[in-house]
């Protein structure tokens, strides 16, 4: 019973190679699908041109225009397909029957580590093998050491569940080897109880943190969102307009999917001058329009915020040493955003910046759960970071690299 799984989703090449893909998701409706759809759309390093999404919370029909945010990116299509029909709810019986889906087991997690000769750009080319590979990064302990070597630790998952395989082990290592050189040690093996004592990384100053997870919110970009409740007897209708950025239709998903707000159709337009328009017919959890005043207000301030300031950038100071931090919401689910630990090593390798070492990290503050990124720089480059003027260079870099300006 149910659609065969080809027809499910369908990714279509475009008829000229500047032509973008298009991605078709037809299949039963469930809870925040949308924002599952655009979280793995982005991690595969996808940019979304327009689309178009309808549910009468039944059956859901997704159809996304995407082309690769880098000319040299490398997109396995195939994989990316049996991504999204992984988060697809069933099509089987079970679904028809109205019986609960099973739950789906964590993905275990490995430990990678590696030692080799320091250079600059070395992270991030570590970073850019584990992405292609689909291998996401938990968490990361990153040390180079007197004697210009580096010593590296990563806590991964394999989205494709064969990491326990060898033949999944040996093209990981082929892979680490070529950007590592032959002379480079690697090991992989599950994660022990190390892994529960990285995620204790040293906390945040309360000076720090409260710069980083409370920025001045004044000398941000204008965005106009806009609620209207009388062209639709059912639903509440969202406007959105907003200067565009990489991720800037999975910030909304988000949004609306921790507010409880439920999307019966929307349409993504293209780019207009930089600008992103947005049309959406939303309503509450319990099936009601959002007619309250108060609660108008709050998730038109939170769209505007999380748009406009998705990520959070600083540098500091850490003891002698000067420290880049990086903050990005974490979903309800415990789900981070994709690919800011490879925005921010490339940033850095663009600007001949080599990192001492890194850390990634948990942080709550009072609303919400965030996961922050540390990066201890090197001082040996051409940008003077004991001045306001080298810094705001650095973080400019990086805050344009992460939302794709």
């Amino acid at each position: 019973m149910g659609l065969p799984m080809d027809d499910v989703v369908m990714i279509q090449k475009g008829k000229r190679s500047d032509e973008p893909y298009v991605i078709t998701v037809n299949c039963p409706d469930k809870t925040d699908l949308g924002c599952d759809i655009c979280h793995i759309i982005l991690d595969f390093g996808l940019y979304i041109t327009k689309g178009d999404v309808s549910t009468d919370e039944i059956w859901c029909y997704v159809i996304l225009w995407v082309v690769p945010h880098s000319s040299s990116s490398i997109v396995r299509w195939v994989n990316l397909k049996e991504r999204l029909l992984s988060v697809c709810p069933s099509c089987s019986v079970s679904f028809y029957l109205n019986e609960p889906s099973p739950c789906p087991a964590s993905s275990p997690v490995y430990l990678l580590t590696f030692c080799s000769r320091d250079r600059r750009g070395l992270l991030h080319d570590v970073t850019q093998v584990l992405c292609e590979l689909e291998l996401t990064i938990q968490r990361v302990k990153v040390t180079t050491t007197l004697d210009d070597h580096v010593l590296d630790i990563f806590f991964i998952t394999d989205h494709s569940e064969l990491l326990h395989t060898k033949e999944r082990q040996n093209e990981t290592y082929k892979q680490l080897h070529v950007v590592l050189g032959q002379s480079c040690s690697c090991e992989l093996q599950l994660a022990g109880p190390q892994y529960d004592n990285l995620q204790c990384i040293s906390s945040l100053y309360p000076s720090v943190s409260e710069e980083l997870f409370s920025p001045d919110m004044t000398q941000l970009k204008k965005a106009s969102v806009t609620i209207d409740n009388s062209l639709s007897p059912g639903h509440t209708l969202v406007q959105i307009c907003c200067v565009d950025h990489k991720g800037f239709l999975y910030d909304i998903m988000r949004t609306l999917k921790d507010c409880n707000i439920q999307i019966a159709y929307g349409r993504f337009s293209s780019v207009n001058k930089g600008l992103r328009e947005l049309d959406l017919f939303i309503r509450q959890k319990d099936g009601k329009k959002i007619v309250d005043p108060d609660k108008r207000d709050a998730l038109c301030s939170r769209l505007k915020v999380e748009m406009l300031h998705p990520l959070r950038v600083i540098i500091t100071n850490r003891g002698t040493d000067t420290e880049l931090l990086v903050a990005n919401p974490v979903e309800l689910d415990g789900k981070g955003r994709p690919r800011v630990f490879y925005d921010v090593t490339l940033a850095l390798k663009t600007l001949g910046i080599c990192i001492f070492s890194a850390e990634i990290g948990r942080h709550c503050t009072s609303d919400r759960e965030w996961e922050f990124y540390r990066f201890l720089l090197d001082e040996d480059c051409r940008f003077d970071m004991s001045s306001m003027v080298g810094r705001n260079q650095i973080v400019d870099k990086v805050r344009r690299t992460l939302m794709g300006w």
